[in-house]
């Protein structure tokens, strides 16, 4: 799920450090193609304003696969999987995490390979509900996922010919998990980094601090290609990731000078903050300014009263 556009208060030197999107990426939904020599890619039919062409579904090995996101509830994509695999046998499913976009085809195609699901656990939250707080995204959580087996950080897992290890990277949902190709040195990023946008973070199912200190995590690794569950590949990792935390630090310092003027309601900053948004985003780009309030806050560097809300009024401390 994305996260609107840049911050309007970039300066020339900010642009050039800004994520750069492959926003032509064209892949025919229902086609499993071949990507890598032990990567498939099949994209699921399901375009739209938080999922660009669609949720990306992966292949991994031959013979005996890994299926790492089958994706939404959508028996024709699942069906066009099969299809691509002909005989092959899929000895396990991997879920990165449970948004309704990416988890719940792994029980359907469960039930017709009797493969384990493998990867994040269930979903979970970053904190308890405030009191009268609604969670505006809770449709998207898919609530019913219940693997096989949760992966922890580091666990290995071990297929026909290749490795998938985990590492977790808890912020956009908490149970997020990343899975490392060991033999290609490629990472599953799941919606954690996206090839088309930077990522929604909406509390209470997410946190910004986590969300930040999960890219830093990935800084450490040699990393030679992303493969996302949204867009085209990521072919440059460790310059992406810096333009990923840039970009984040420029929407802090958006926020603090909009609210330098005096205190403001979080959609009053999502008008200032954001250019030429597109109006079905506006609800995205009020809970990703949240996450970032939420952070500024617990940082001491913006105040509000009592808890942070999305409907609260923030001033700067």
């Amino acid at each position: 799920m994305n996260d609107p556009g840049p911050p309007t208060d970039q300066s020339r030197d900010d642009a050039n450090e800004a994520p750069q999107f492959d926003l032509a990426f064209v892949a025919p939904p229902g086609e499993l193609i071949q990507v890598s020599p032990l990567v498939r890619r099949i994209v699921a039919p399901n375009p739209g304003p938080f999922t660009f062409t669609g949720t990306c579904t992966y292949v991994v090995g031959t013979g005996a696969v890994a299926v790492i996101d089958p994706g939404p509830d959508l028996p024709a994509h699942l069906d066009a999987l099969r299809a691509g695999l002909g005989d092959e046998t899929i000895a396990a499913i991997f879920v990165t995490h449970t948004h309704r976009d990416h988890s719940p085809a792994a029980r359907l195609l469960q039930q017709t390979s009797g493969a384990e699901i493998i990867g994040c656990p269930p979903h979970f939250a970053a904190r308890d509900m405030a009191l009268g707080e609604i969670n505006k995204l809770d449709a998207s959580n898919d609530l019913d996922h219940r693997p096989d087996r949760a992966l922890n950080d580091g666990d290995l897992w071990r297929g026909a010919g290749f490795s998938l290890r985990a590492i977790a990277t808890p912020g956009h949902t908490m149970n997020h998990v990343c899975f490392e190709l060991v033999e290609e040195k490629a990472l599953f990023t799941g919606d954690h980094i996206m090839g088309w946008s930077t990522t929604i973070v909406a509390p209470p199912d997410g946190a910004m601090r986590l969300y930040l200190d999960s890219l830093e995590k990935l800084r450490a690794y040699d990393h030679a290609i992303y493969w996302p569950g949204h867009g085209g590949p990521v072919t440059q990792p460790q310059r992406f990731l810096r333009a990923l935390l840039h970009h984040r630090r420029a929407r802090e310092r958006s926020i603090l000078a909009a609210l330098d003027a005096g205190p403001l309601i979080t959609p009053d900053i999502v008008e200032k903050v954001y250019e030429k948004l597109d109006p079905r985003l506006k609800g995205a780009a009020a809970l990703a300014t949240f996450a970032h309030l939420e952070d500024l806050c617990a940082r001491g560097l913006v105040q509000t009263e009592g808890a942070p809300q999305l409907s609260g009024r923030f001033a700067l401390a």
